[in-house]
């Protein structure tokens, strides 16, 4: 059966026979041990039309991986067939129109290093492996946040295939129920093979990771300078234990430190004197802020970089708390690495309105996330719990969230990402696309109610 499918299609099926099954199943994020019945590494729409009647004539289910970094493992799922695009990696650009289109099997990275030749930026998020499909579809909230909004904020038109195997081309005009949808809704309402984006002018710019110590003052200091800071500078700190690297001194290794990544996107000039006030906060650990490509902003990675994390997402709108405390509780626990990651909002991503897209969250300040390493079972539990009381002190009663970074045991948390009349047209959508629910391995947008809990409230 599988090996007639296998002949039909353009691309190539891995099954778990093969020399390769192992490493085309593994994922970014360890901890999962997914064994899916075939990887089907597609070409084109047709193979994704093809693989979804034979995942549905079978009773089958199916997984979709752009990259391999859900957070929830959603990109390999026991028993299902898996539509990688891994060899889907075309990208046409329009130099004169300023436009892309680009297949899902692209990196955020990939696509940001080909722009980089002409001129040209678009913002995804803050890692360059993460693909290009995923982060799309969820939103995007990257280093160009504050300067040309969410990645979603510049998507023109997409190929979709949808549940009942229709290859659409959707834009504002065509379908503009479905386009508005996958804006935001994730991979609910179909598998997209192909995405046109709007394209931004951008040669040199300011930016770069600066260490600063880690005191309540600092971080303050910083989201303060963010929050007024003109719209060309987006920003995302790390609270953590200072990783060892060139420039840090042995006694700072593991202690906390706040690791800022900025970018300034216009004149460096500019970009110098607008950061001037951060590099007055404290006297930096390390300063690799200088002038740049913006493609330099995503750093070289490890391939066999699988860690295993506990995460949650919440949204703050101040930090005019005890910043001692939470310093404290940074480190309460000896996990190599835990974090608090702050993200400050507004600027562009905040004036688009709130149903231009399915992305409603647009008016928190600031984006928090809490994150820890762990290796054992018992580890991570216990890193759990401390997620859990973390973002009861941070907790300031905005349930919005991240649909991206919704781990797999938040499925409660869906509607927050989607509040109020968003979720009831999403619902309205998928019951015209997908009635059957066949996408529904990722966050899934369903018509029966669910169930809501804050993570400050998991504890209790």
């Amino acid at each position: 059966m599988l090996q007639d499918f296998a002949r039909a299609i353009k691309g190539r099926v891995i099954l778990p026979n093969n020399q390769d099954y192992d490493t085309a199943r593994k994922l970014f994020y360890g901890g999962f041990d997914r064994k899916p019945k075939a990887i089907v590494r597609v070409k084109d729409a047709s193979d994704v039309q093809k693989t979804i009647a034979f995942t549905k004539e079978n009773n089958y289910e199916l997984a979709v991986r752009s990259g391999g970094h859900s957070v929830a493992g959603y990109s390999v799922i026991d028993d299902s067939i898996v539509i990688d695009f891994t060899d889907m990696r075309q990208l046409e650009i329009d130099t004169e129109l300023k436009t892309a289109w680009a297949e899902p099997g692209l990196t955020s990275g990939e696509v940001t290093n080909e722009l980089d030749k002409h001129n040209l930026v678009l913002g995804f998020g803050d890692t360059g492996s993460v693909g290009s499909g995923g982060i799309t579809l969820g939103g995007g909230v990257g280093y160009l946040v504050r300067k040309f909004g969410l990645t979603i904020d510049n998507l023109l038109a997409a190929e979709i295939v949808t549940a009942d195997g229709k290859i659409l081309r959707i834009d504002k005009d065509n379908h503009p129920d479905l386009f508005w949808a996958i804006r935001g809704g994730g991979g609910n309402f179909g598998v997209v093979t192909k995405f046109k984006y709007q394209l931004h002018d951008l040669a040199e710019c300011y930016g770069g990771m600066m260490f600063l110590p880690a005191t309540a003052e600092v971080i303050a200091g910083f989201v303060d300078i963010a929050q007024k800071a003109p719209d060309e500078l987006s920003t995302i700190i790390n609270i953590m234990p200072t990783p060892p690297m060139p420039g840090i001194d042995k006694d700072q290794i593991g202690k906390l430190s706040v690791i800022a990544l900025m970018v300034y996107a216009g004149d460096p000039k500019e970009g110098e004197r607008v950061i001037a006030p951060v590099r007055a906060l404290a006297k930096p650990i390390v300063d690799m802020v200088k002038p740049m490509r913006y493609k330099e902003i995503y750093f070289p990675e490890d391939e066999s970089y699988h860690p295993k994390a506990v995460g949650l997402n919440l949204h703050l709108n101040t930090i005019d708390f005890n910043l001692a405390k939470i310093i404290a509780h940074l480190n309460s626990i000896d996990a190599p690495m835990r974090a608090l990651q702050l993200r400050v909002l507004g600027g562009a991503m905040s004036r688009v309105p709130i149903d231009e897209t399915a992305y409603a969250n647009r008016k928190a300040p600031i984006m928090a996330n809490i994150a820890a390493f762990y290796g054992t079972e018992d580890e991570r539990k216990a890193r759990q719990q401390w997620a859990e009381s973390f973002a009861k002190l941070l907790d300031q009663g905005n349930p919005a969230v991240y649909v991206n970074f919704l781990g797999l045991n938040e499925k409660d948390r869906i509607r927050d990402a989607y509040p109020g009349k968003t979720w009831e047209r999403l619902v309205e959508v998928k019951k015209r696309y997908d009635p059957a629910n066949f996408f529904h391995n990722n966050a899934n947008i369903s018509p029966t109610p669910v169930r809501q809990i804050h993570p400050a409230q998991r504890s209790k």
